[in-house]
């Protein structure tokens, strides 16, 4: 047993320093159960944490497929990374970098993509999606700050940079660049808040533009226009019948 557990860790950790870089990665462990405890009231015991928690072994096993992929054995990191997605239900491509305590919660749905990266702290909910926006090589898909909240079916999309301390609304589309301490909802994605303070339309320069809701604003005002119009009109022909209706009546008594 001794030898085989020794033979792993040399394995993840390429040959140097194994007791030392073995001892960081069962510290990355504690810290991985420690975030579960932090960010989920529901969580009892480490025993449950460890066996039954979808989000951490979606973690643990993108590590191992994470490894297989920086020493270029491809089709084994792409096939552990399969067989975790099967597991739990969260995929995660071997080349997507990840850092310290990040807490999946629930996790069903998400996606996250090869060249997405993924600061420390970060809390991602079910159904969200990291993902590019086109089929160019290099760095395509989202970076993510520290400290980081992700709702539930949101969608950040495209070689951009979420900024520290942001929370991402659920069913949020993010298609642009988000500054630090902003909450971002809506889709397309906009800022509604920056710093603590809501962000006026006149001064939101990160907003995004809603060409549905403009459609929407033209529409009522086209209809608002004929109805003036149609009034107008209606008022005419009323008078106009009033009259005629007057020199009627004026012949009749002639």
């Amino acid at each position: 047993m001794g030898l085989t557990i020794t033979s792993f860790l040399y394995l993840l950790t390429g040959g140097e320093g194994v007791w030392e870089r073995g001892t960081l990665m069962f510290k990355n462990i504690k810290s991985d159960i420690r975030a579960v405890f932090d960010n989920d009231p529901a969580a009892r015991s480490w025993f449950e944490v460890v066996f039954t928690y979808a989000g951490l072994h979606a973690i643990w096993g993108h590590r191992v497929a994470h490894f297989l992929f920086k020493h270029k054995w491809y089709t084994l990191a792409r096939m552990v990374s399969q067989i975790s997605r099967f597991m739990t239900g969260i995929e995660i491509h071997p080349g997507a970098v990840i850092g310290r305590r990040l807490f999946i919660d629930h996790g069903m749905g998400v996606v996250i993509g090869e060249t997405c990266e993924i600061g420390d702290d970060v809390i991602i909910y079910q159904g969200v999606t990291l993902g590019g926006t086109g089929k160019e090589k290099g760095k395509r898909h989202p970076t993510i700050g520290n400290n980081v909240v992700i709702g539930s079916g949101a969608k950040v999309l495209g070689s951009f940079r979420i900024g520290d301390n942001c929370n991402i609304g659920s069913n949020a589309v993010v298609l642009r660049e988000v500054p630090s301490n902003s909450t971002v909802v809506g889709n397309p994605g906009r800022v509604v808040k920056r710093n603590g303070e809501r962000v006026s339309d006149r001064l939101d320069h990160a907003k995004l533009p809603d060409p549905f809701v403009d459609s929407l604003r033209f529409l009522q005002k086209e209809i608002e226009e004929l109805r003036e119009k149609l009034g107008a009109e209606d008022t005419q022909k009323a008078e106009q019948r009033r009259l005629e209706s007057q020199q009627y009546i004026g012949d009749y008594e002639i």
